[in-house]
């Protein structure tokens, strides 16, 4: 027996099954997914190669970085801006040279044209020997002279150039480059980011006594540099600029902030020296993380 509830074509109603089977099939409409704990990286990975980090790095908005990574992205970042800077000027110099042009023929155009006004204005002699004869065969070259131009005009404004590629048609102009910003942004927040404002960072092993490999696999892999607990994407954490460690948010709230004082270094501590470490989810809906990945597609609109 088929599943007849599910594929009633008879119904008044048209069900969420049948809408997104058929949105599935039709190629049309935006496509959204809900993401498993697979999909959401941990705590202690990179934010550029999703590895676990070997010297890591924290920005001021708590996002971590391999650095090794983040100082090859801002290098990048620095060429590619360079490049563009370059090409801009090269852009800029073209487009002065031209005006530099436009603004001489203007003025060869200008004095031209004085020199037409102040000849018309000087009377020319008449000569009384010339014959009607030689006015006439003169209007007649004019009259064959235009007679050519026009001809050439109609052929040259006949030989348009292609409608149909965007670089070629009549309106087309060269695409004007923008000065490009000097200044590198952070690949996840979007705000700048400076070499010298990354922070190292600490991590306090569940067992010192294991290697990096060994410690790797497994899931508990770092604690609270205070209190001990286990650090994962289910527990919030910060890092302590001093110092480096990281600590979880409950110590922070009642341990750290009663005294402002680093436990580690015996440093005094502002509230920007903590640092909230921005973490993945964990899969559940209650951590607080938005865990829908969404494909934007056309939408057949009646």
């Amino acid at each position: 027996m088929t599943r007849h509830g599910k594929n009633c074509t008879a119904g008044a109603v048209y069900t969420y099954h049948e809408k997104k089977k058929d949105t599935a099939s039709s190629g049309y409409g935006t496509q959204s997914v809900r993401l498993g704990k697979d999909a959401i990286k941990d705590f202690d990975c990179c934010c550029l190669s999703l590895q676990p980090c070997r010297d890591p790095v924290v920005t001021e908005d708590g996002y971590l970085y391999e650095k090794e990574a983040i100082l090859q992205y801002i290098l990048h970042q620095k060429t590619d801006i360079a490049k563009k800077m370059k090409a801009y000027e090269k852009q800029k110099k073209a487009l002065k040279s031209e005006g530099q042009l436009e603004s001489k023929s203007e003025e060869r155009e200008r004095a031209e044209n004085f020199k037409q006004r102040e000849n018309n204005i000087v009377s020319k002699p008449i000569n009384p020997f010339t014959s009607e004869k030689s006015k006439d065969e003169g209007s007649q070259k004019g009259s064959s002279s235009s007679s050519s131009s026009d001809t050439g005009a109609s052929s040259s404004s006949s030989a348009l150039p292609s409608f149909w590629i965007p670089s070629l048609t009549p309106e087309a102009k060269p695409t004007l480059l923008k000065k490009p910003s000097k200044t590198v942004l952070c690949p996840m927040s979007g705000r700048p980011i400076k070499m010298s404002d990354l922070i190292s960072v600490r991590f306090t092993p569940l067992d010192p006594s294991l290697d990096r490999v060994a410690l790797l696999t497994r899931q508990d892999r770092y604690v609270c540099a205070v209190t001990k607990d286990t650090l994962g994407n289910s527990v919030p954490c910060a890092v302590l600029r001093p110092s480096g460690a990281v600590v979880t948010m409950e110590c922070v709230e009642k341990l750290i902030q009663k005294d402002m004082i680093d436990p580690v270094t015996g440093d005094k501590l502002k509230e920007k020296d903590i640092i909230p470490l921005q973490r993945g989810g964990t899969g559940f809906a209650g951590s607080g993380v938005t865990l829908k990945a969404k494909e934007a597609r056309p939408v057949m609109q009646a």
